[in-house]
C-alpha cells in the first residue's frame, strides 16, 4: 500500500512524516514534522490498521504543536508523550551554527490525553535542546520514561507526579560538550541521536552520535541513571582524525578508531 504525499498534503495539511507506531486499537499513528511548504508543524496522521487508508489527522485541529518528531504512549495511564524536531526546510540545507541563535530548533515535550487526543501539558526543555527520542519503560504499569535532547546532550526523565495527576520532568543525564579545533564550532555537543531501554527496564542505552560512543546506564534508581558501560564505534573525535580535542571533562585522551577484522 502506497500513501501518496499529495493525499497527506490535501487531507491533513502535513508534509513531512516521521516516526510510526501502532495504536492500541490497531490503527497506525505517524508523527509529523512539517507542513507541505517545509515549515515546522507537529501533530499526527492516522492510517487504518487493516486497509492502510489515510484517515486524517489524529489531534484536535486547535492543538497542533509547533513541531514534532517522536512519540510513545502508555495506555494504562491514558497518556501519549511526543517530542519536538527540526524545521524540514532548514534541515534540508544542512547544519548551520548560526541557526542555533535563531531559536528554530524544537524545545518542547508534549503530554497528550490518549483517549481524548487532546494536548494537556507542555514542557520547555531549554533553548536549543532539540528533544528527539521518547521512550517509556516497558512495564505497562510504569508511569515514567526518558527523552533524549540532541543538541544539549541532556536526557530528561518524565513521570507522573502526585499533584493532580499531572506529569513532571527532571534532568537525569548531561553529557558535557568537548572543546575542539578543526571542527565547525569550538565546542562539540554530544548530539543524542537515540535511546533504547532494555526489555527488563534495567538499562538505558544512549547513542552519543557526534562523539561516537554508545553509553549504558543502569536504572536501579530511575531518577539517577548510573553510567556502567561505554564503547566508541565511530564519531568525530577519534585519534588521527581532523578534529583535535583541546579539553575533555570525561576522557584523558582521544579514543582509537574501531577496526573490524
Amino acid at each position: 500500500q502506497m500513501i501518496e504525499p499529495v493525499d497527506v498534503f490535501w487531507k491533513c495539511d502535513k508534509g513531512y512524516l516521521a516516526v510510526t507506531h501502532p495504536l492500541p486499537n490497531g490503527d497506525i499513528l505517524i508523527a509529523n514534522t512539517g507542513d507541505p511548504a517545509g515549515n515546522a508543524k507537529g501533530g499526527f496522521v492516522v492510517l487504518d490498521g487493516e486497509t492502510f487508508e489515510l484517515k486524517g489527522n489524529w489531534e484536535n485541529e486547535c492543538e497542533v504543536p509547533p513541531s514534532g518528531h517522536d512519540f510513545w504512549y502508555q495506555p494504562r495511564h491514558n497518556v501519549l508523550v511526543s517530542s519536538a524536531g527540526v524545521v524540514p526546510k532548514v534541515a534540508g540545507r544542512g547544519f548551520n551554527p548560526d541557526d542555533l541563535k535563531k531559536g528554530i530548533f524544537g524545545r518542547r515535550l508534549n503530554v497528550w490525553n490518549l483517549s481524548c487526543r487532546s494536548l494537556t501539558q507542555c514542557f520547555d526543555l531549554g533553548e536549543d535542546s532539540l528533544p528527539l527520542s521518547v521512550r517509556f519503560l516497558h512495564n505497562p504499569d510504569a508511569a515514567e520514561g526518558y527523552v533524549g535532547c540532541a543538541l544539549s546532550g541532556v536526557v530528561f526523565r518524565f513521570y507522573k507526579s502526585c499533584e493532580a495527576n499531572n506529569w513532571a520532568v527532571e534532568e537525569v543525564i548531561r553529557i558535557p560538550p568537548k572543546d575542539v579545533s578543526g571542527w565547525i564550532m569550538p565546542k562539540m555537543p554530544a548530539f543524542i541521536a537515540d535511546l533504547i531501554i532494555s526489555p527488563d527496564d534495567r538499562f538505558l542505552f544512549v547513542s552519543n552520535w557526534l562523539h561516537g560512543d554508545i553509553r549504558q546506564y543502569e536504572l536501579s534508581r530511575n531518577c539517577k541513571p548510573r553510567l556502567v558501560g561505554q564503547v566508541f564505534v565511530g564519531g568525530s573525535i577519534l585519534r588521527g582524525g581532523p578534529v583535535t580535542v583541546c579539553r575533555d571533562e570525561e576522557l584523558k585522551c582521544q579514543p582509537e578508531p574501531l577496526v573490524v577484522k
